[in-house]
């Protein structure tokens, strides 16, 4: 993980979820699944969902399979919602859909994938740590 200018940025694997259930039945070859690396996703806790650029979307090979509203600085703008994907950081995982993003944009890891892997932004340190309240273990709160 790495900081520059208050950014925190950590480095997250993106697989193609659809590749990894053919592995499992045995239909696919497990070096075939689709992954990218990616080195410097930024953490975006004012984004909702994980946002690929158009590029890895490509890559990864998903398919759209809704428009939805966003609001950004920019203003309200329409964006394509594309299939669900398996997300890897720091050796914690979980599945999330993937809203298109300009290829200008950095892979962004919004609070809903945070939540899910049981991340907090450790502001003074600017960096990704498992949250404190849960010991920096993963765990899913059930109530």
């Amino acid at each position: 993980m790495q900081t520059e200018m208050g950014r925190v940025t950590t480095r997250a694997t993106i697989e193609n979820l659809k590749d990894l259930w053919a592995v499992d039945l045995g239909v696919r070859a497990p070096d075939s699944v689709r992954r990218i690396q990616v080195d410097e996703a930024l953490i975006d806790t004012g984004a909702m969902v994980l946002s690929i650029p158009t590029s890895y979307i490509q890559q990864l090979g998903l398919k759209p399979v809704a428009q939805k509203q966003t609001m950004t600085a920019g203003g309200p703008r329409s964006a394509t919602m594309y299939e669900t994907v398996k997300l890897t950081v720091q050796d914690r995982t979980c599945t999330v859909d993937v809203l298109e993003v300009p290829d200008t944009v950095p892979v962004l890891i919004g609070q809903v994938p945070l939540e899910i892997l049981d991340f907090v932004v450790d502001v003074p340190n600017r960096r990704l740590i498992g949250n404190p309240a849960h010991g920096g273990q993963q765990m899913f709160e059930m109530y």
